[in-house]
């Protein structure tokens, strides 16, 4: 991988983090269509520096509620912090359980599987349609919220499921605010790849050799400035109601992925 994929890559993955089209599926499209033969581990790992980017970009943008999570967790009062952030906490279990029992299998389903990618892409489709048509209210996210949306998360470790896509409509299905449900979706994967960032380093499993380090940081500042720009972009999108037309391109692009994957 050279400089320039890695930072067409590094963009691809800052956009379509925040934007609900499924970053990991768009990376996995992008790295077949430009040649790219690495292993899967290889792969998954280049994949996950640039989500560190995002998440960094993403305190960025949520600085003042990030403090206001780690202040709620030290202060121990039942008070609006602290509840936020046990449920940002439940929140995660369920991608924390997927994640350590079956991250080899995970693996597998990352380094070219162009037509897997295409036909999640069709359900992230799918789930943005049926989002954009429910109503609007003013209801915050409960500790059992929290957990069904953490599950959906879970499920969007799969490429081509879009993790921002499917958190954000399972919340607005469930009936909460719009602008919550975003915030919320943004603010409860920061922790993840964090602590996915620092397995893998004290796993070893990150092991860069002296070629990959100029691409791979080329890539992780495109994703990071990226990111920094399509984070309130997508705050403002999914208030004005707009998810319809991310599904209307998600289901574009996945029966491409599959049409590709057929015929090439």
């Amino acid at each position: 991988m050279d400089i320039l994929e890695a930072i067409i890559l590094g963009i691809i993955q800052g956009l379509t983090e925040f934007l609900p089209v499924s970053s990991s599926g768009h990376l996995e499209l992008a790295k077949a269509i430009l040649g790219d033969n690495s292993v899967p581990e290889e792969s998954l790992t280049f994949t996950v520096v640039l989500h560190f980017a995002t998440a960094l970009s993403t305190l960025v943008i949520f600085r003042k509620e990030v403090f206001e999570i780690f202040k709620g967790l030290f202060q121990f009062k039942w008070n609006e912090e602290f509840q936020f952030s046990l449920k940002i906490i439940i929140s995660m279990i369920p991608a924390v359980i997927i994640g350590l029992l079956f991250e080899k299998q995970l693996e597998a389903f990352f380094g070219g599987k162009v037509l897997f990618v295409g036909v999640m892409l069709l359900i992230t489709a799918l789930l943005l349609l049926l989002a954009d048509k429910a109503k609007n209210t003013d209801k915050n996210v409960s500790f059992k919220n929290a957990l069904i949306v953490g599950v959906s998360q879970a499920i969007a470790m799969l490429p081509g499921i879009s993790r921002s896509g499917a958190t954000i409509s399972t919340s607005v299905l469930l009936g909460i605010d719009r602008t919550k449900s975003a915030r919320f979706s943004f603010l409860m994967v920061v922790p993840l790849i964090f602590g996915k960032i620092g397995k893998d380093i004290l796993s070893g499993d990150i092991n860069f050799q002296s070629t990959q380090i100029i691409p791979i940081s080329a890539g992780f500042i495109a994703a990071f400035i990226a990111g920094l720009l399509a984070c309130n972009w997508m705050i403002a999108l999914v208030k004005k109601s707009k998810l319809s037309y991310f599904s209307i391109y998600c289901a574009i692009v996945g029966l491409i992925a599959i049409g590709y994957s057929l015929f090439f």
